[in-house]
């Protein structure tokens, strides 16, 4: 394929969410009626076209397909986490990466107020009893007046902040920059004492934060032992973010309420493993993420960035402004 037929903006053929990846080619043909977008629909296709390709996006980046890009220089990860990509190589080819970083704030902010709001309410107590036909009265709790930490202040975390906001809560955000403030009463750092002070003050403790170094294994045997055993957890994160035999053995000990799980370690999780057999935990199979908007919420992004790739002289230029 000559340069002369390459488009303005190609796109990879892997979907997410169960969504057709057309979908996403059309939302942005819709935001750049100017350019020309072309869907790589087969592996055959993909590789002939991105030999001459300048702006890509996708899901993934397969090593083969790097290899072709002779001309690729920025690559749209569809995705708000680009761990999964080959960026090393892509820093030596001197290709820009961008992120769809914000694109789950609305969907996963109401994901993570449900799950509040289950455990307040103790909807599956309700559940339960409406199973059994039972009509007998339980203890409910209310979510006004209590605390809530957010570990990690980036889309997601500003997102179930701002959701927070009407229901009189005291909020206490965990972010490894506490200079710059955030969205909540309160902003620490994951100093072992700023943190072990705010997890036993903590009634509803949400994990919105990277996996990293710092992350993994954060919440532990000690910080279940500090939490209060009216506390609850609530995972959107990465399940390494906690340490999952010290949350059975919290679970069993009854060191906190319960745990509401989107994600697990390990991922998928095993049919006999534990976790599903406690009433009080609330598993989600990684579905906080799923929203009918996800491609038009990309879209817009993707839209943008390219954008200010035409008005931009080098990509220097470009990943100085670039979104999000």
């Amino acid at each position: 394929m000559s340069d002369a037929d390459a488009p303005d903006v190609l796109v990879l053929r892997k979907g997410t969410h169960g969504t057709p990846i057309e979908q996403y080619a059309d939302a942005i043909r819709a935001r750049l009626p100017d350019h020309t977008v072309a869907l790589a629909r087969t592996p055959a296709e993909e590789r002939s076209r991105i030999e001459t390709a300048r702006f890509v996006t996708g899901m993934t980046l397969e090593p083969e397909l790097l290899e072709a890009a002779a001309d690729l220089e920025v690559f749209a990860c569809a995705y708000a986490g680009t761990g999964h990509l080959p960026l090393d190589e892509l820093a030596d080819r001197g290709v820009a990466v961008t992120n769809a970083s914000g694109v789950h704030g609305p969907n996963i902010g109401e994901h993570v107020l449900g799950a509040i709001l289950h455990f307040t309410r103790r909807f599956h107590v309700g559940a339960r009893r409406q199973r059994r036909r039972e009509w007998r009265h339980y203890k409910a709790h209310e979510l006004q007046g209590s605390t809530v930490t957010v570990v990690g202040l980036g889309a997601i975390g500003r997102a179930v902040c701002e959701r927070l906001e009407p229901f009189g809560v005291d909020t206490i955000g965990v972010r490894y920059s506490p200079e710059k403030g955030g969205p909540t009463d309160e902003v620490i750092g994951f100093e072992d004492e700023a943190l072990d002070d705010a997890l036993a003050r903590t009634d509803y403790l949400v994990l919105a934060c990277p996996l990293t170094e710092t992350t993994r294994g954060l919440i532990d045997r000690e910080a279940f032992v500090t939490m209060d055993p009216e506390s609850v957890l609530i995972n959107i994160a990465r399940g390494p973010v906690v340490d999952t035999d010290a949350l059975v053995a919290a679970l069993r000990s009854n060191w906190i309420r319960g745990a509401a799980l989107d994600v697990t370690d390990p991922e998928p999780l095993p049919e006999d493993h534990p976790l599903w057999g406690f009433e009080n935990v609330q598993i989600t199979p990684h579905n906080a993420g799923h929203t009918p908007k996800y491609y038009d919420r990309l879209a817009d992004i993707v839209a943008e960035n390219r954008r200010r790739f035409d008005e931009s002289d080098a990509v220097t230029d470009f990943e100085n402004q670039v979104l999000p």
